[in-house]
């Protein structure tokens, strides 16, 4: 499968571009992450931890890519895909993680047009599915995505922390 992706920058107005991270904005993507970790209950916010987290999907691009709002001056949103395989699917799939709009810029359509670049990226590149979680006492999380057309699956999420 071909996971290169050219596609046109998304222009959101005239402030704000959705693009492909590079190893430069990874400052701006860790101070993305701790704010989300700051409101979801399953994480614990460790600066280190998600710099190295960020920067192996950025140094290679065949296990994920992140894409983020860009302004002139800073990065104000971010997405992660991940790729794997499924057998249930039999192909390419993605896990969709960490979708972030900093505070001062939420409920201006940044999210939604993140989630839908994302979409367009797995339909150009055929992949099969896209399964995110999200966490489950965030009802406003859980309608946002549901607009977007994800919908509850019968699988429920468990996990087994090998190494803290």
């Amino acid at each position: 499968m071909d996971i290169s992706y050219t596609a046109p920058i998304q222009p959101l107005n005239q402030r704000a571009r959705i693009e492909p991270a590079t190893l430069e904005d990874l400052p701006q993507l860790v101070d993305l992450t701790i704010e989300l970790f700051n409101i979801e209950a399953d994480f614990v916010p460790d600066r280190e931890r998600q710099e190295r987290g960020l920067q192996a999907i950025l140094e290679q691009p065949s296990r994920g890519r992140i894409f983020v709002v860009r302004t002139d001056y800073e990065i104000i949103g971010m997405v992660n895909v991940l790729f794997t395989i499924s057998t249930a699917m039999g192909g390419f799939v993605i896990l969709m993680e960490d979708v972030i709009v900093h505070p001062d810029f939420r409920r201006q359509g940044y999210g939604t047009r993140l989630v839908e670049y994302v979409v367009d990226f797995a339909k150009r590149k055929d992949f099969k599915r896209i399964t995110l979680l999200t966490d489950k006492i965030s009802a406003e999380s859980q309608r946002f995505f549901q607009k977007l057309n994800f919908h509850h699956s019968h699988m429920i999420p468990m996990r087994l922390t090998i190494s803290e």
